[in-house]
């Protein structure tokens, strides 16, 4: 089986943990987002925030664990796979802040591609931020924006999730993907 693998995108605070929460909830197998794991790991060894001191070895870490992701998703035994962000948001990432990387993170967008993607639009009302989270919300306006060129850049057709509830947004999405 080939399971349909399923991103929900969009920029810090926006929502995508608590739907993947919901989701796994009702009995679905979603993948946790890594770059909280990552950052944790840093901050282990001695560095408080990662991405802004070493951006491309945090970005090199985020592309290898979301490759591991879509690897183990493909060998999952149930229909849909949820993902929260996909190997595009690393390259946004980097794209907003202005930094460069190397071929290869094109060429695996390029060749790990994803069955759909719902993106969350920033929403100030929800947003907040964390020890994880170091963005305010103009910034993830901001990401936001890149995030759509990074995904439109891989020729994904983008789901728009609209406002509301944890469990109206779930519905929607499920009824886009006629899981329901």
């Amino acid at each position: 089986m080939n399971p349909k693998k399923i991103v929900i995108a969009g920029g810090p605070g926006t929502g995508k943990t608590s739907i993947i929460e919901h989701l796994k909830s009702l009995d679905f197998v979603c993948y946790d987002e890594i770059s909280r794991q990552v950052t944790l790991q840093a901050r282990k060894e001695g560095i408080e925030q990662l991405f802004l001191k070493e951006p491309l070895l945090f970005s090199k870490k985020l592309l290898e664990g979301r490759i591991s992701q879509f690897r183990n998703a493909q060998l999952e035994s149930r229909s849909a796979i949820f993902i929260d962000r996909g190997l595009p948001d690393v390259l946004a990432y980097m794209d907003y802040i202005g930094d460069t990387y190397p071929q290869y993170f094109v060429d695996a967008c390029t060749k790990y591609k994803y069955d759909y993607v719902f993106v969350l639009a920033p929403w100030q009302e929800i947003f907040t931020s964390d020890s994880e989270r170091y963005e305010n919300f103009e910034q993830a306006i901001e990401i936001h924006e890149h995030l759509l060129q990074a995904y439109m850049r891989f020729g994904y057709q983008l789901i728009d999730v609209p406002f509301g509830s944890i469990e109206d947004r779930s519905d929607f999405i499920l009824e886009e993907l006629h899981i329901k």
